[in-house]
């Protein structure tokens, strides 16, 4: 592991302005990378009406994922020639204009099924994948060789858009339960919010993060430590780089993308582990497997809630310095142990009702969050920055590779029950 030089660059000064204004745009700038997609996930009760047989929930994560997949394979192989600006803010135009389309579609068409429809939604959640490779691997990049409540702050924002978008769901319903065509226009209410939150995540990540005095420390200390990717974010603040300048490249030798893996490989496993346990039973198995309760048709929103909300908590529990998990060996051990949630998950929908149902799912939700900030926010501990951006961006490919698998092997619940 190679160690920032501290005769190189300048200690860190004690009084950093704007940490506290940064965590908080981190915390939005987190909610803007995944309010599109869990819109798509607590909408799913409104496209199950409209194509009862097109397994939704289940198709337009499968769509999803391998657009996510394969963009942050070339993101993360290129990451050390990408200017992080231009791919963090791509990402939020086009997470944008993907949501604002699915209103547009659902105009259109003035809320009607069938397969053209159907083939629409799923372009705009192709889109929403590549959105999320751009913006996650290139933010989780940049924050990691910031202070880790960035990090922190920023993924606890993606658990809050859950948490966030559950609730106005929620909301929505009730508003619009009662009323003609209820169901649709409460969606459609829903996804214009949506609209606005991913337009509020351009400008903050525009006009207002890369000015706060903290982070253009962060980013000039990245650029003397030889980071390519943060000079359009310092020319945007003001701060101009000396690029024809002769470089020593001794100086700024850095471990290769492939040493840094090695390294770093239980930590890419944990995040890979993580993820196939969840994405196999959220969101297919609750919306098509946990059978029919007293709850009715609020049942699948209500455990969808309840994943996001101890999803929120679980990333804010590494707060607490004493239950903060930072062994590598109990990290391991921790990510393997919730593999006994499957069969937890199988006999609860089998034989159980729906309070077991619920406490499962919360599980689920509080130790997905909690696992995700501790790997995350220890892994890029002493690396020099541009190796610190590089392991972000290795994180959040296997991460979503995670993602992808457990989507697949979510279908083996339906295949499994002859429903397929």
């Amino acid at each position: 592991m190679t160690m920032v030089d501290s005769n190189e660059v300048s200690t860190t000064p004690t009084r950093l302005e704007g940490k506290s204004y940064a965590i908080v745009v981190c915390w939005f700038l987190g909610l803007g990378s995944l309010v599109s997609w869990n819109s798509m996930l607590t909408i799913s009760d409104y496209y199950y009406e409209l194509f009862p047989d097109y397994h939704p929930a289940r198709v337009l994560t499968l769509v999803y994922q391998p657009f996510a997949l394969v963009s942050m394979a070339i993101l993360a192989y290129k990451e050390a020639k990408i200017d992080t600006r231009k791919r963090n803010l791509f990402g939020y135009i086009l997470f944008t204009l993907s949501t604002f389309g699915l209103l547009v579609i659902d105009l259109a068409t003035s809320g009607k099924g069938g397969i053209g429809n159907y083939i629409g939604i799923c372009v705009f959640v192709a889109a929403f994948g590549i959105a999320d490779a751009h913006v996650q691997g290139g933010m989780v990049g940049d924050l990691s060789f910031m202070c880790p409540e960035f990090i922190q702050s920023f993924f606890v924002g993606l658990a809050a858009s859950g948490a966030l978008t559950s609730g106005l769901r929620l909301m929505t319903k009730a508003a619009f339960d009662k009323t003609d065509h209820g169901l649709r226009k409460g969606v459609m209410l829903f996804l214009a919010i949506s609209t606005f939150f991913e337009f509020l995540c351009i400008f903050l990540y525009a006009y207002v993060f890369g000015k706060l005095p903290i982070v253009k420390y962060f980013r000039k200390k990245a650029s003397s430590e030889g980071s390519k990717t943060v000079s359009a974010d310092l020319a945007a603040a003001g701060i101009q780089t000396n690029d024809n300048e002769t470089v020593d490249d001794s100086k700024y030798e850095r471990l290769s993308t492939k040493e840094i893996l090695l390294q770093n490989i239980d930590y890419a496993l944990d995040l890979f582990i993580i993820y196939v346990l969840t994405l196999s039973i959220f969101p297919g198995f609750l919306y098509e497997n946990t059978g029919n309760h007293q709850l009715g048709s609020w049942y699948a929103v209500v455990l969808i809630a309840m994943y996001n909300v101890f999803d929120l908590v679980g990333r804010y529990l590494p707060l607490i310095k004493c239950i903060k998990l930072e062994s590598r060996k109990g990290l391991l051990i921790a990510t393997l142990s919730r593999f006994l949630l499957i069969p937890a998950f199988y006999f609860t929908a089998k034989y159980g009702d729906q309070g077991w149902m619920i406490f499962l799912v919360s599980f689920l939700g509080l130790t997905n969050g909690y696992l995700t900030v501790c790997v995350l926010t220890v892994a890029p501990r002493g690396y020099k920055a541009p190796e610190q951006n590089a392991l972000g961006n290795l994180l959040v490919l296997f991460l979503l590779g995670g993602i992808f698998c457990g989507v697949a092997l979510d279908w083996l619940w339906i295949i499994g029950n002859g429903t397929f």
